[in-house]
């Protein structure tokens, strides 16, 4: 089963691992921003991309919105919901991401459930996603043992693969996630959905330590994250902060300058505390 999972091909270089390796030289964690894809529209997603790079993101995480989603919460729920009944189709991610990529240093990966990857095609999928720039896959619902098609893409077209891992992961299961994965891994800090709570999972450095022990270079921990003082918490153990949640509500509520001034609070969380 774990012949499907290959080591990472050292020689293709990961604008993802770069994204975190630089936040690292500069003494801190790097934050990974979340966005559905052509929520409100298109153009308001790349601008607020662009406005989450510039005020503090690392790594820009777009969302292809799906009608049957299996990891998202309320919020993101209605904001997918909404991108799908105004016509967003999947071609419009890459439209996103290259409008992103062109604007800033940011690495920008795509989130997406598997479906609409092998509706268009792997290799077609994976041959876009690098013209635009993108720095390659998060995968929520694909395991190693399934995703040899996406092996060889990405290897094609030197994109990452970020797969995760949960509390629930054995020993076995996170080893073979590690060597499957390219940029970083994905630890889902709670089993349960996407949305902003008012403190982080304890079982969120626990995961982190199961990654790093089979190997993981860079691990970031995403679900639940929505304040400064999570981001403070989890960037003493983890080597990314993932924030999804918070910023799609402050887009709904305050458009592109409400998204920048809440990337800008969140990356205050890094700042030592007064006293220290």
């Amino acid at each position: 089963m774990s012949s499907t999972a290959p080591l990472s091909t050292p020689a293709i270089a990961s604008k993802s691992a770069a994204a975190i390796d630089r936040a690292k030289a500069a003494g801190r964690a790097a934050l990974v921003a979340y966005l559905p894809a052509g929520y409100p529209d298109v153009q308001a997603t790349i601008d607020a991309g662009i406005a989450m790079a510039r005020n503090g993101a690392d790594l820009i995480e777009i969302g292809i919105p799906y009608s049957d989603p299996v990891m998202d919460g309320p919020v993101i729920q209605a904001a997918t919901v909404e991108a799908l009944a105004k016509g967003f189709r999947v071609a419009s991610v890459f439209d996103v991401v290259a409008g992103i990529t062109a604007a800033t240093h940011a690495a920008v990966l795509v989130m997406t459930y598997w479906n609409p990857v092998m509706r268009m095609g792997v290799d077609e999928f994976a041959r876009r996603l690098a013209e635009a720039g993108g720095a390659g896959l998060i995968t929520p619902d694909l395991i190693p043992d399934e995703a040899a098609e996406w092996f060889a893409a990405s290897d094609k077209y030197g994109l990452d693969r970020v797969f995760l891992v949960a509390p629930s992961s054995t020993p076995e299961r996170v080893a073979m996630t590690v060597a499957a994965s390219r940029g970083f891994i994905y630890a889902v800090s709670i089993m349960g959905v996407t949305g902003a709570r008012d403190s982080v999972s304890s079982a969120a450095e626990s995961v982190v330590a199961a990654a790093h022990n089979a190997g993981a270079e860079r691990v970031c921990v995403g679900l639940g994250v929505s304040r400064p003082e999570h981001v403070r918490e989890i960037a003493a153990y983890a080597d990314g902060v993932i924030v999804g949640t918070a910023l799609v509500a402050a887009l709904r509520d305050g458009g592109v300058p409400a998204v920048a001034a809440l990337t800008r609070e969140l990356s205050s969380g890094f700042a030592p505390a007064a006293g220290e």
